[in-house]
């Protein structure tokens, strides 16, 4: 599949689904894989745009790829914000998991639930860039 770039702004999470849900039918992924697939995937990106560009002051792009193997579908997002490791944002203890809405802290719980809903998720960071990838296993 063709890669994706698109600019650093929400108004590209639409476009973004939309390649990911691609890659999904071409992997045949069921309904539920692909959900949490573009779940993810939309998280992440919105937090690169966010917090990597629009915070930080800065204007840039995501580079979408997809590669589909034997028994598996990744995709690729690349982007040149400011470093940002959803490891080191994922601070969802399941004790703060079991408390009820009006008790837990603020945030954290889009990217735990990101990084939960597919099968492998890594982080890189290569010279300028931030490398998330996103992999699922498909049946």
């Amino acid at each position: 599949m063709e890669t994706l770039t698109v600019s650093g702004r929400l108004d590209s999470l639409g476009a973004i689904a939309k390649y990911v849900i691609t890659a999904a039918e071409s992997a045949g992924l069921d309904k539920k894989a692909t959900y949490k697939l573009r779940l993810a995937v939309d998280e992440i990106a919105t937090n690169i745009i966010i917090h990597g560009y629009e915070e930080a002051g800065l204007e840039g792009k995501l580079d979408l790829s997809s590669n589909l193997h034997e028994s598996t579908l990744s995709i690729c997002i690349e982007d040149t914000g400011t470093r940002y490791d959803p490891y080191e944002m994922v601070t969802v203890e399941a004790e703060e998991l079991n408390k009820r809405l009006d008790e837990r802290r603020m945030g954290g719980l889009g990217v735990y639930l990101a990084i939960q809903g597919v099968d492998q998720y890594f982080y890189e960071r290569v010279g300028d860039k931030n490398r998330n990838i996103f992999v699922v296993n498909c049946k």
